[in-house]
Parts: structure tokens; sequence; C-alpha cells
């Protein structure tokens, strides 16, 4: 019954959005729509991944979790229990507010989720930067009276980024996605944001959008100072250079290049989700196969059995997300 589940992208309109995801990944944006987002894999109240081929063609994420959620996710799933991660591309025009999710000891109590969730930057413009952390030295009353008159932008921590830079940003951790920046955001399942600055723009409606500065200030990390990209080390794997991006509870994530025939990266009875970067993988199993264009994902749920993964036409480079 099972095979790898591909899903039609839901997109959402963005005041910092425009046409990028047609002219990077060949993405059907709707005519005239500045497009900031393309949910790739979700599982939300007010969203539901639909799948887009094989026998379970037009059934929801939503529908599959809850009719046979242990055989997706490998473990008994309490009613109600949707599915772990979010899975997006954005691509930025203009920089993104300032923001922070509410930490995971903290959420509920504001009303919200606990967001953890990783940046692997798939395009880049020069001189693109994102913004992640404190900067040294800077304390929570000078972060509150900057936000208040408009300068906080200058208590962030900076880098710079191109193309293969990867960021992890826990819950808590204040940031930013810079302009010209194009990113697989793969997270926690959440979409709880907590805007601290948003650049004195308006939104998509002409209206200044909505600051949360009093949750804000009681979600950031202020000890969190001057964060990392991730290591750019890999290790070998037969024909594939393996990168670890990501060790967390939540979930580990990696990025895999070469060509040729790759291992499945499930352990037993684990889920994974695949998403193509660069090159063109082939998915076979439960009798199908399935092609994955830069930009595509794929789920491969836990009862579906050993999976070929090769490159088409070359080398690829491809990022898997398992169980934390």
């Amino acid at each position: 019954m099972w095979y790898p589940l591909t899903f039609q992208p839901l997109f959402m309109e963005r005041v910092w959005g425009g046409r990028r995801l047609a002219d990077l990944f060949g993405k059907a944006l709707p005519a005239g729509a500045v497009i900031g987002e393309s949910w790739e894999v979700c599982d939300r109240p007010d969203a539901a991944s639909v799948v887009d081929a094989g026998p379970m063609a037009g059934r929801t994420l939503r529908g599959l979790m809850a009719s046979d959620g242990p055989e997706i996710l490998g473990h008994p799933v309490a009613p109600g229990e949707r599915f772990p991660w979010l899975c997006k591309l954005l691509a930025a025009r203009e920089d993104l507010s300032l923001q922070v999710h509410p930490p995971a000891g903290l959420a509920a109590a504001l009303g919200g989720e606990p967001k953890t969730e990783m940046w692997y930057v798939a395009a880049a413009e020069p001189g693109s930067v994102v913004y992640a952390g404190i900067r040294p030295g800077v304390t929570r009353d000078a972060f509150a009276a900057r936000a208040a008159d408009g300068t906080v932008a200058g208590c962030f921590h900076r880098l710079p980024v191109a193309v293969g830079d990867v960021l992890f940003l826990p819950s808590g951790r204040v940031h930013a996605l810079g302009a010209g920046i194009v990113i697989f955001e793969i997270q926690q399942n959440s979409d709880t944001t907590y805007r601290v600055f948003d650049w004195n723009r308006v939104g998509l409606d002409g209206r200044p959008r909505e600051l949360h500065l009093g949750p804000a200030l009681q979600s950031i990390d202020f000890s969190d100072t001057a964060p990392a990209l991730a290591s750019r080390a890999t290790t070998r794997e037969g024909a594939f250079a393996v990168r670890r991006l990501v060790e967390d509870p939540l979930f580990r994530i990696a990025e895999h290049s070469g060509a040729g025939e790759a291992p499945d990266p499930r352990g037993p009875g684990q889920p994974a989700l695949l998403a193509a970067v660069r090159g063109t993988l082939r998915l076979s199993g439960g009798g199908r196969e399935t092609e994955l264009r830069p930009g595509s994902f794929a789920l491969l749920p836990a009862a579906l059995g050993r999976v070929r993964i090769e490159t088409v036409g070359g080398p690829a480079i491809w990022l898997s997300t398992l169980p934390g």
C-alpha cells in the first residue's frame, strides 16, 4: 500500500515575497501573487498537504495521520496527533521581520507553540545576510528600548551567507531572513511567531503589521549571542559525501551530495523526509518510481519497505530528515 509520497505545494502570499520560487524551482505560482513561501509538507489546522500522485492522490496528510498514523511515524499515535515537521521553501525579496518563536517551557503560557527550525540556503545574492541571536553585550533593557525607538536591528548578530550555508534556530533565538535569500526550511510543526520589528512597512492589506513585543521579550534568550553557521565538514558514505547539519531531539538533518545509488537513510520502523536541492533523484519503492526535482520533497512512511535512491543524469544534492 505504501510508496514515497509527494504533495501539492501550498503557496503563501507574503509582503516580502515575489516570484523567485517559479524562477528557481519551476513552481506554478498563481498569477500576480506576491509569494514568499511554498509549504511543501504540512499538517496544520488551516493547511494540510494533499498527495499529488499514485493510489493515495487526493488524500491529505491530516487524513493519513488520522487513519494510519502508526504506519507513517512508526510508533503509536495519540488521537489528533499531527505530523511532527513542517517543510517550506522561502524566497525573500525583502528582509523578513525581526522575530522570535517561544521556547517549549513558555509557549503554552503565552498561548502559542514552540518552533525550532533549520535554514538551508539554496540561493543568495552577493552581500546577503541573516540576522540570528543577540550581539554580545546587549541587555534585555537595551533591547527593549531600541525596539521601542525603531533601532533594534542593531542589537542583532548578522551573518553573511552563501549557497549551502545552514543555520539552526532553536526556539528563543531571535532571527530574520535577509533580502535576496532562498531557503529550505525544516521546522517543528508550529506557526507561532512574535514580531519584534518589521522595518516600518505595511502589510498586504495596506496597514502596519502587528508587533508582539511583550511576548517576544519573554521568549528571547538574551544569553544566545553570536551563533555560528553549521560546519561544512563531511564524511563519506559510499559514493556520497554526507554533512550532518542538525542533531536535535526534534529531528536529525543531513545533506547528501554525489552521484549514483545512495542508501536509504532510515533505520527500522522510521519515517524520513527527502528534499532535492540540486539535480534529480529517483525513488523506487512500494511498486512505484518517483522523481524528485530541485525544490521537491518526498515522505517515506515508516511502514514502507526499503527504497532505492539514485541520482538521475549526474550528481545531486539532497537533504534527509529523520526523527531525533
